[in-house]
């Protein structure tokens, strides 16, 4: 049974300036106070709600610099948002992006804009010391890149950016079986379509090239779809091609270049859907949630799926009221999944505005000392004689945990005074 919590993130307060005083914990009203003060701060501005999904959808003014939103968390128990400053040779803004990081470098490539797809490649470095970040677009490379396209998907192998499918144009002369026409203008001689195409970046020769795919029957074309890797295999779920949207499930082993075909499902299966994401949570497990269902349904199901017994089983007690589609996922320290940003309406028909509040569905128990410093930051107030005698390194956890719930426990009260005055 999964366990979801929501937060409004970013809170932002900050750990240093937490309600503890002279070895004592402030209570109520002066720990209200606190977090107030802490909420109005500068840094406590919230990411801008825009899409997301799990190859990072991006849209942002194109300045000289651009903001980043990073989050630091204790498997959230005690999350701050802050934002960076990004410099470089910016991605321009665009939508159906697809993001993978490898060996701490974020790659963006792909996406759509008002001049139509790209298929530029960009990265940044996120391991930097002083806090700098800097875009670089990537030119000097060898091989050839796919063709402009958005709403692709990556997997990461080997320091290899592997990407499948996607919605795009191409020539006439680039017109191959991979390719599944949508639409035409003659007089250009340019074609918009659904791909089924592998092709593959290496990060450490800066080269493109494709693999020989050596067997198996390929999944159809399609764009909107998901994908996620568990050891040397490629897994792909739903998206869309026309007007039909999928829910079947295949692998591209990393190795062979072969195709498992359609996987036989023993059992229920999940809706078909687009927009969705596909975690990996184990070895042999893969987590899926969301999208919008084949009758521009916005979805908030989620599903475990056992890839050794090929089996899908329905999680419940999942919040129904919160579907996410376009979002982004990943997998936090103790076997969440963080699930942040998207939309919950239909965006082909209706926009009543993004998210940005960040929902985390627990998957397995939280470590016994996760348990213990959440059981503190709860009862700081009862063990307020008790909390400085923890040794330093430990104190410090504890003080984020108390900063956490102080936070969340006076959100919770202004929700319930607004309800009480409505």
């Amino acid at each position: 049974m999964a366990q979801t919590h929501w937060f409004r993130l970013p809170t932002n307060l900050d750990p240093r300036r937490v309600p503890f005083v002279r070895g004592r914990v402030e209570t109520g009203r002066e720990a209200a106070r606190w977090a107030r003060a802490e909420a109005r701060g500068a840094v406590g501005r919230r990411p801008r709600r825009w899409p997301t999904r799990s190859c990072s959808a991006w849209r942002r003014s194109a300045a000289a610099t651009a903001p980043w939103w990073t989050e630091t968390s204790s498997t959230c128990g005690g999350a701050t948002w802050r934002m960076q400053l990004m410099e470089g040779e910016l991605p321009t803004s665009m939508s159906g992006s697809c993001g993978a990081c490898i060996n701490g470098k974020l790659y963006i490539f792909g996406g759509y804009d008002d001049k139509g797809y790209s298929n530029r490649l960009y990265f940044v470095n996120l391991r930097t010391r002083d806090e700098t970040y800097i875009w670089e677009k990537i030119t000097n490379f060898e091989g050839q890149p796919p063709t402009p396209r958005d709403k692709l998907s990556c997997w990461v192998y080997k320091d290899r950016l592997i990407y499948f499918g996607g919605y795009g144009c191409r020539r006439h002369n680039e017109l191959q079986d991979c390719f599944d026409v949508h639409d035409a203008s003659w007089e250009e001689q340019i074609f918009w379509g659904w791909h089924n195409d592998v092709h593959i970046f290496d990060t450490k020769t800066q080269t493109w090239f494709q693999p020989e795919i050596k067997g198996g029957v390929p999944p159809q074309p399609r764009a909107a779809h998901t994908c996620a890797v568990l050891g040397n295999k490629g897994y792909i779920f739903g998206g869309r091609v026309l007007q039909t949207r999928m829910n079947d499930l295949h692998y591209l082993n990393l190795d062979t270049w072969t195709w498992s075909g359609r996987i036989s499902i023993n059992g229920e299966s999940p809706k078909h859907r687009s927009w969705h994401t596909l975690t990996p949570v184990a070895d042999d497990k893969l987590f899926l949630f969301g999208g919008l269902s084949a009758d521009n349904i916005p979805l908030s199901d989620g599903w475990i799926h056992n890839v050794i017994t090929n089996c899908w089983k329905q999680l419940t007690h999942l919040p129904k009221t919160r579907p996410r589609l376009w979002h982004t996922a990943c997998l936090g320290k103790e076997n969440e999944i963080m699930v942040f940003g998207g939309s919950k309406d239909d965006l082909l028909s209706l926009d009543t505005g993004h998210c940005n509040d960040l929902l985390i569905f627990q998957t397995q128990p939280y470590s016994l000392v996760r348990s213990c410093l959440d059981c503190i930051g709860k009862n700081a107030i009862i063990l307020e004689s008790q909390i400085s005698l923890l040794p330093p390194k430990l104190l410090q956890q504890v003080l984020k945990k108390i900063t956490f719930w102080t936070a969340a426990n006076h959100r919770e009260e202004q929700r319930v005074q607004k309800e009480e005055t409505k």
